[in-house]
């Protein structure tokens, strides 16, 4: 993060140095790629869940119209979950680029 702590003897001082605008690009491109990885993690758990749904409705477990509401629900979560990341990366892309 480019802190530099101090010691003082019985105090540790950490500096925190004012946002450059390289500094300030340099969080946003975190923020995005943190937001990315989030977005891949939730698609992993979509890809998963499919392939569970899809398991049981072959062994017999689930009926058709069960499978495929089940697959609907999971790509409806995955959507919501998806747009909350998206939100949460836009207050925060925001907040880091206001001076």
């Amino acid at each position: 993060l480019g802190f530099t702590p101090t010691s003082d003897g019985n105090v540790i001082r950490i500096n925190i140095p004012q946002l450059t605008e390289e500094r300030r690009k340099d969080l946003l491109k975190q923020c995005k790629s943190i937001g990315e990885e989030a977005k891949v993690a939730i698609r992993n758990i979509r890809r998963d869940c499919v392939d569970s749904i899809k398991k049981m409705e072959k062994a017999g477990d689930l009926g058709k119209d069960q499978a495929l509401d089940g697959i609907d629900s999971v790509q409806k979560s995955t959507d919501d979950h998806v747009k909350l990341v998206d939100e949460s990366v836009g207050k925060k892309e925001k907040e880091v680029s206001t001076l």
